[in-house]
Formats: C-alpha cells, sequence, structure tokens
C-alpha cells in the first residue's frame, strides 16, 4: 500500500451507533476517499441520504454507471488512489461489471459498492435483484455480501485493504437494503480478518542473489517493463537497475510512462504493434528479466518460438502469473520498489565496477533503431493522417499532461506517438481492451488531477459508447479535452478485414466522418452538450485547434479529426504469429558470432 493509499489515521477508537448507510459514508472518510463516481437508485437509497451530509466527501452523479466504473478507474490510474464507483441493485450493478472486469485485468484498485434488494428477498428474483456477488467472483480479487448493518464497517475496510494491498485490484461491496437501514454500533478502525490472505512482498534474497548473477553473465539483456512497474510506483528503481546494468529496456502497453522515452536506453513498446527494435531485442535476448509483466499473448506472439535462447528472471507480487505464460529461470515473488531495491545494490556488488560488456548488443540495437525508425505513410486520400495529430498533440500539450485513449488503432497510435516521461501519464484499457473507457477515465483523472491538462484520444466507434459523459463533466466543472480521431469507421476491424478477409468491409462503416452525411455530426453533439467544439480537416488547422483547445479551461473541449480511413497501425505482428527472428539475428549481429 503507498503513501497515498494508506487510510487517514483515527486519534484514537471512535464509536458511535449509526445506521448501515451511515456507516458507509463514514468509513469512506476515515479511509481517506475523497472522490466517488456514481448513480442512486432504490437500493442504494439509504445510503444516498448521509452522502449529502458528507464532510470532504465529493460525489460525481454520471450519467451510466459503467462511466462511474471507468471514471473511477481513470481517478486510481491518474493517481495511485483507490477509485470508488457507487451503483444501485440489479441493472445498475451488472452496469459496473465490465469496468470492474476492466479493472481486474489491468491491476487498477478500485471499490464498486453496491445496494441490494432487503436481505429476506436475496434469492427470490425480487424486482431489480441479482446476484451481482456470483457474478463479479471471476473478476474481482473478492466479493463481499453484507446483510447486516454490524457487517458493513469491517466489510468496507477489508475491501479497501485488499484492492490496495499485493497486486492491486477491484472489490466489491454488495450491501442488503436492509443492512443501509439497520443501527449498529460504528468502531473505527474496525476489526479486519481476512485468514489466508498474506501478501508477499519481500523478495527472497536467495533469488535476487541469482537474478543478479545472471546480470552479470548476460550479453544480451533485455529488462521487460511491465505495468505492475507503475502499479508499484517503482519508476525510479527501475530507472536505477538500468542505468546500472546499461541493458535496453522495453514498456509494454501498460507501462508506458514507467521509464522516460527520451533516455537512450528505451527501445519502445514491444508486441503486436511494437517497434522493431523492441520486438526484436525480446526475441533475441539471452535474459530477459520481466518486472511486473505478463508475457501477454500481445507480447509474445506464438509463445513456442518467444525468445527461445533467453533465460527469465520473473519478478511479480501475484504468484499466479510467475511461470503461468513462460518458465521462469528465477523466480521472485514481491513487490516491485522492494525488490529493486535489493536487486540494484547486489547487482552493483557483484561486478565490483565492472559493468558487463554490452557493446556488440547495443551496436545491434542501435542499427535496428536505424534501420526501423517508427514513421507512417501519409494518406493519399487528402484527409487527416492520425498518427499526426496524435504527435501534434502530445507535442504541443507536454509530458505532465493525462492522455486517456480508447480501444483500437487510435489507443495503439497514442501508444506509439506520444512521448511519455512519467509514469501514470498515459491510460488506457489494456487487458479487457473496453471501447468506451477514454471519456469517463478522463473525467475521472481530471477529478483526481485536476491541475494537469487531460485529453480523451478517442474514437469516433469508442466516443459514440460513453459520450454522455460530457454532459457530467460540464455540469460538474470538469474541463476535460476530447480528441475523436474520426475515421468514420471501427478501424482496428477493418484493418483486419483488409489484411486477413479479402477486404469484405461487413458492418464496420459507421457514417461518422468525410461524407456529407454525418450521423452523429460530433460537433453538434458536443455543442448540445454544453461543450466546445470544432472540427478539423485538414493538416494546417491541426495545431491551432490543439493550441484553441488548450486555452479553454472553464468547459470540456471536443475536437472532431476527420482523419483518413485508409491508416493503418504498424508495425504488426499478427496474432498467433511467431516472432521468431533468431535466423535474421544471427545473420546479421555479431553479438551471435560463435552461438548454436
Amino acid at each position: 500500500m503507498s503513501a497515498a493509499q494508506k487510510p487517514v489515521p483515527s486519534p484514537g477508537a471512535h464509536r458511535e451507533q449509526l445506521t448501515g448507510a451511515q456507516i458507509i459514508i463514514s468509513s469512506l472518510e476515515r479511509l481517506g476517499v475523497t472522490d466517488v463516481f456514481g448513480l442512486p437508485g432504490g437500493a442504494i437509497l439509504p445510503t444516498y441520504d448521509p452522502l449529502m451530509d458528507a464532510q470532504g466527501l465529493r460525489h460525481v452523479l454520471v450519467r451510466h454507471e459503467q462511466g462511474a466504473g471507468h471514471a473511477a478507474e481513470g481517478y486510481a490510474s491518474a493517481s495511485g488512489r483507490v477509485g470508488v464507483a457507487i451503483a444501485t441493485s440489479g441493472p445498475g450493478a451488472t452496469n459496473l461489471v465490465t469496468a470492474i472486469a476492466d479493472a481486474y485485468m489491468d491491476s487498477v484498485p478500485l471499490l464498486a459498492i453496491t445496494g441490494q434488494v432487503f436481505s429476506s428477498l436475496i434469492g427470490t428474483d425480487a424486482f431489480q435483484e441479482a446476484d451481482i456477488v456470483g457474478i463479479t467472483m471471476p473478476i474481482t480479487k473478492h466479493s463481499f455480501l453484507v446483510r447486516k448493518a454490524e457487517e458493513v464497517a469491517p466489510a468496507i475496510a477489508a475491501a479497501y485493504e485488499i484492492a490496495t494491498t499485493g497486486r492491486p485490484g477491484p472489490v466489491l461491496v454488495d450491501i442488503s437494503k436492509d443492512a443501509q437501514q439497520g443501527l449498529a454500533d460504528f468502531q473505527w478502525p474496525p476489526e479486519v480478518n481476512l485468514p489466508g490472505y498474506r501478501p508477499a512482498t519481500q523478495p527472497h534474497g536467495r533469488q535476487i542473489q541469482a537474478a543478479s548473477q545472471l546480470l552479470t553473465e548476460a550479453r544480451r539483456p533485455v529488462l521487460y517493463v511491465g505495468g505492475g512497474v507503475i502499479r508499484s510506483g517503482a519508476s525510479a528503481e527501475l530507472l536505477a537497475l538500468a542505468e546500472a546494468t546499461g541493458a535496453p529496456v522495453v514498456t509494454t502497453l501498460m507501462a508506458r510512462g514507467a521509464f522516460p522515452d527520451s533516455h537512450p536506453q528505451n527501445l519502445g513498446m514491444p508486441g503486436m504493434h511494437g517497434t522493431v527494435p523492441a520486438v526484436l531485442a525480446l526475441q533475441q535476448a539471452d535474459l530477459i528479466v520481466s518486472l511486473g509483466a505478463r508475457f501477454d499473448d500481445r507480447v509474445t506472439g506464438n509463445v513456442k518460438t518467444f525468445a527461445p535462447l533467453a533465460k527469465i528472471v520473473h519478478v511479480d507480487i501475484d504468484p499466479a502469473e510467475i511461470s503461468k505464460i513462460r518458465h521462469a529461470d528465477v523466480p521472485i515473488v514481491g513487490d516491485l520498489r522492494q525488490v529493486l531495491d535489493e536487486l540494484v545494490p547486489q547487482f552493483e556488488s557483484d561486478i565490483a565496477g565492472q559493468a558487463p560488456d554490452l557493446t556488440q548488443w547495443w551496436q545491434h540495437l542501435d542499427k535496428l533503431r536505424e534501420d526501423y525508425p517508427l514513421g507512417y505513410t501519409e494518406p493519399t486520400d487528402g484527409l487527416l493522417a492520425p498518427q499526426y495529430v496524435i504527435q501534434r498533440i502530445g507535442e504541443l500539450t507536454g509530458p505532465e499532461a493525462v492522455y486517456a485513449a480508447g480501444v483500437g488503432q487510435h489507443q495503439m497510435w497514442t501508444a506509439q506517438f506520444i512521448k511519455y516521461e512519467r509514469p501514470n501519464s498515459f491510460l488506457n484499457s489494456g487487458g479487457a481492451g473496453t471501447m468506451g473507457y477514454s471519456v469517463p477515465a478522463a473525467m475521472g483523472a481530471k477529478v483526481a488531477e485536476p491541475d494537469r491538462v487531460v485529453w480523451a484520444i478517442d474514437g469516433d466507434g469508442c466516443f459514440q459508447m460513453t459520450n454522455q459523459e460530457l454532459a457530467t463533466c460540464v455540469i460538474n466543472d470538469i474541463p476535460i479535452k476530447v480528441a475523436i480521431i474520426n475515421n468514420s469507421s471501427l478501424g482496428m476491424v477493418k484493418q483486419w478485414q483488409t489484411l486477413f478477409y479479402n477486404q469484405r468491409y461487413s458492418n464496420t462503416e459507421l457514417n461518422t466522418g468525410a461524407g456529407s452525411e454525418r450521423i452523429p455530426d460530433f460537433v453538434k453533439l458536443a455543442d448540445a452538450y454544453g461543450a466546445a467544439a470544432r472540427r478539423v480537416t485538414s493538416a494546417d488547422e491541426v495545431d491551432e485547434a490543439i493550441e484553441w483547445a488548450l486555452g479553454i479551461n472553464d468547459r470540456p473541449v471536443v475536437i472532431d479529426f476527420v482523419v483518413s480511413a485508409d491508416a493503418m497501425v504498424w508495425p504488426m505482428v499478427p496474432q498467433g504469429v511467431s516472432n521468431d527472428f533468431v535466423q535474421y539475428a544471427r545473420d546479421s549481429s555479431p553479438a551471435f558470432d560463435g552461438e548454436e
């Protein structure tokens, strides 16, 4: 648990008699929660009454419960604090499920509080009843069902602890209506009993020594950095390890910003749409040090042929991830900050001032960077290059901003063409790939970090799933900036149809972009919500429009960038195809001389 996540200490034990609903609010206040996102309904209504009197607890009324969940995710991902979402029973709770699943895949600390029907009605198919505990069991770290008022405080406190310790993730607390209305003695802090929950944070010393020994022996090492580095707050420690070892660093989609893009050892993002140097570095490595990464299929391709020459050091706080996909020669279970705090001095001691000679390795990697720079082809249809638009947003806004991407082509371009220099600056739905994530996540990020510029970089398909949260932003003075990368289609699906389905474009045209009939007209839609809006169709308008948006801070801004529908995300390794470039590496690199 980071300092930002620790409960606010109470001056001694606090005890009084309150309703269960009052206990919910009092518990959140004492845990240091300052912002919640939600939508009321019958089964959670008792809790919304004392919420009116809460001191220092801001409630943001969303237009859809999924928006509350993604806003809580964005809040957590931008700040490192717990995101809180509240919904009623039945459809209110099930509308949270997508965001909960998203948080589970991406290790986001999320506390979901839902109302439930009266405990006497549970299991009777009562009005707006849903077994949300059963539904969310596979996609939460834990789900609680609370039937009595005296169980409320311990459940809330336990849920907070579970969400923020070990591998972060979502926890759901489902509270019956009679538990909210009933009276109970409220004592804070409550006794929290979590038998069997003992997340390991301290690494084993012998494993640290073994990992250091492999680093001293490696001649083609790679630091494979995942989102766990950001969740553990270990970016400074990662920088220390990288500079001590001299090893190249690759940062996954969830780890963009964990290691500065401007650093000469950063090879970029690996995987399906990664840079050629990053993909080949992993494939040709003799040692991969995996830090908070899970060997996702989007990184490995065909795992049977992934990095065949590499030994693996796998560091993760979740023991279930280690050797799940790729066998770890040195498994290390522990908090990344603590692991790196021990690994760096161990390595420096082991090398005794004589760092391994990685000259040939870097000559090879630098040649790859020279031969295969990241770039794009200018469109020939007279429309904007989406990569150029996104690149200029990043260049004109700068690294202190927060960029929340939707899912699809624009997500990959946002990962590729914006330079990230700090953690928590790039938010996206990595594991679940949830369309509709961007606008509410940006909204939550702006609530958490009000002094930062927050961009939602969205597609025309994604934007139509959650754009109603613009109303939430306008009413609650949350001035996010939305860039719609409008190619008038479901772009990533269309790209696959182009490449693998003989250009048979089945149901991917959205009619939002360059044609005369725009359905909807995004500028008119944004104007109806009370946001500032404009459309951009030519390259000479791009910079002026971005600067215009940056100058407006009293309401949300929406820019409809009409881009080419033919633009594709490159590079691309098709799903399930091997990343095996070993023969190429042996033919082209002196680093492989003499090796079988």
